[in-house]
């Protein structure tokens, strides 16, 4: 049967959420609007970290963090809402690489970051710096405090995350991907702490290749997951076939998927307990039980709005309940 939202969720442990980009914050600005902010853990991907002009850019870790403290950009779901664009202007006046867009205020993020690292602090320290001073009080962890770098094979060559992504626009077919550093990526302090802790995880409507996958394959992360006793939901970001956003369906496409939600289901096996479907892919639910073996929530996905994503954290959550207590 499809699982039903409706039950209420205890207070205790943690609810984690394993995060990407944009889809991400959207889905975390849902969730604690339904949980409190300071019992979230929201753990982020690195491998789109990237130096831009001597600075270390982590952009799903500031996407999050911007969008949690209310000063992402509406527009473009990234970047700080009202920036200008001063330095970048001037940095391209002096020839410098200026095809990665960085905001007079964000800059000053990437300037604290990367100081506090030159003296010696980890990246989940300064984190906390920032998401504290920021007034964000979930917490925000890197996977990893290692450097860990997304490379994507394409006919053209191996190009950074970056690249591919901002650069390139995403045009190259993607023939595979590679997570530079891998060997010596440790999950950071409190990762695996609060997975074992927690009450609920969720996977969030990211790209399940380019920003589920990095977290993933940190070492002990698929291994803490399984011996996790919390139920385990992931959120699909394809919807009718198509990528609600970014290039999740081409990556699906010229990795040998299934472009559907079913897709991405199988690629999450056995870690997930929840599929979360769209309502328009409701004729997924069945073979997504069979193939797969989790249960299914069939809802609203697509986050227009603060109710939008208010009720796809709560549908998602009063299920996973659901479960536990079912």
């Amino acid at each position: 049967m499809t699982v039903r939202a409706g039950d209420s969720l205890d207070e205790a442990a943690p609810v984690v959420v394993l995060a990407g980009g944009v889809g991400a914050a959207r889905f975390l600005e849902g969730v604690v609007q339904v949980v409190p902010p300071a019992e979230v853990v929201a753990v982020v991907n690195v491998g789109d970290d990237l130096e831009v002009g001597g600075l270390h850019v982590s952009p799903d870790l500031d996407t999050v963090t911007y969008t949690l403290a209310g000063r992402v950009n509406p527009e473009t779901g990234w970047g700080v809402r009202g920036d200008s664009f001063a330095a970048l202007a001037a940095l391209e006046e002096l020839g410098g690489p200026a095809w990665f867009q960085l905001g007079d205020r964000d800059l000053a993020t990437h300037l604290f970051r990367t100081h506090r690292l030159q003296e010696g602090a980890s990246l989940s320290a300064v984190t906390a710096e920032i998401t504290r001073a920021l007034g964000v009080a979930v917490r925000v962890i890197p996977v990893t405090d290692q450097r860990l770098r997304t490379m994507v094979e394409t006919p053209e060559g191996e190009l950074s995350f970056q690249e591919y992504f901002v650069q390139r626009q995403s045009q190259d077919r993607v023939l595979g991907l590679r997570f530079a550093g891998l060997a010596e990526a440790r999950a950071a302090s409190g990762v695996l702490q609060a997975i074992l802790r927690a009450r609920a995880i969720v996977i969030a409507p990211s790209n399940p290749f380019l920003s589920i996958e990095p977290v993933l394959a940190v070492k002990g992360l698929r291994d803490c997951l399984l011996t996790s006793g919390a139920p385990k939901a992931a959120i699909s970001p394809i919807v009718g076939g198509a990528a609600v956003k970014g290039p999740a369906a081409a990556i699906l496409k010229s990795l040998g998927h299934d472009v559907s939600a079913l897709g991405v289901a199988r690629l999450y096996g056995d870690l997930i307990d929840l599929f979360v479907l769209d309502e328009r892919d409701a004729a997924l639910a069945d073979a997504v039980r069979t193939e797969v073996g989790a249960e299914c929530l069939v809802t609203q996905t697509i986050m227009s709005g603060a109710a939008e994503k208010q009720a796809l954290a709560r549908a998602t959550l009063e299920a996973l309940q659901a479960l536990q207590t079912g």
